[in-house]
């Protein structure tokens, strides 16, 4: 996979110019923020293993999230938390999240590729939506393991201060324990309010 998801980069890297990857990690989560990577390879430096970070383990992400950061030629992480996705909604934090990944570049692209079917406006550079992107693109892929495993890292923290939620194991998705922890437990301060069963849990007076 590795290979097909190189050539593919170098064929647009021919026809565009300097590419780069942006993609996100964390839409579904009812807790935590949505973050998104932009990255620019350095194609003379292959990453071997480098996949979608779906289909990675944790131990292969970490070890390609290390690798990536390393080599690449720039990349830059935007965090959006959660009362900018509550302001914003998700599709709006999410192209925020990803103006700001590219706009943080120290290299300007000549065109973005982005996963998924919208991008945003206000970008540095051209831009392409790809679906399913992050299994097709080196570059792609190599965002997604960047924003997957700071997410991941991000929730791990947030354990600390709400254990009893369990978002080392969840990462803040509606798990059946997640639910069961939100119904005992309440809403905490890193839950996204607008997000239901969330919003459904809340008192009037916390709503406001």
């Amino acid at each position: 996979m590795t290979d097909a998801l190189y050539q593919t980069d170098l064929e647009w890297q021919t026809r565009h110019g300097i590419i780069a990857g942006i993609d996100e990690a964390g839409r579904g989560p009812l807790a935590g923020p949505v973050v998104v990577a932009a990255v620019v390879l350095d194609y003379d430096r292959q990453l071997p293993g480098l996949d979608d970070s779906k289909q990675l383990s944790s131990a292969q992400r970490d070890r390609l999230y290390d690798q990536i950061v390393q080599s690449a030629r720039t990349y830059c992480i935007a965090i959006v938390d959660t009362d900018r996705i509550d302001r914003l909604n998700i599709l709006g934090a999410t192209l925020e999240g990803m103006r700001e990944a590219a706009q943080g570049l120290n290299q300007i692209p000549r065109l973005a590729l982005i996963d998924g079917n919208q991008c945003p406006s206000g970008l540095p550079c051209r831009a392409t939506a790809v679906i399913k992107g992050d299994g097709r693109h080196a570059c792609i892929a190599a965002a997604s393991i960047l924003a997957k495993v700071t997410r991941d890292r991000i929730m791990c923290d947030l354990h600390q201060h709400y254990p009893q939620y369990g978002f080392d194991r969840h990462k803040g998705y509606p798990t059946a324990d997640h639910l069961r922890a939100l119904r005992q437990f309440g809403v905490c301060a890193v839950h996204r309010r607008s997000f239901r069963p969330v919003c459904d849990l809340l008192s009037p007076q916390d709503d406001e």
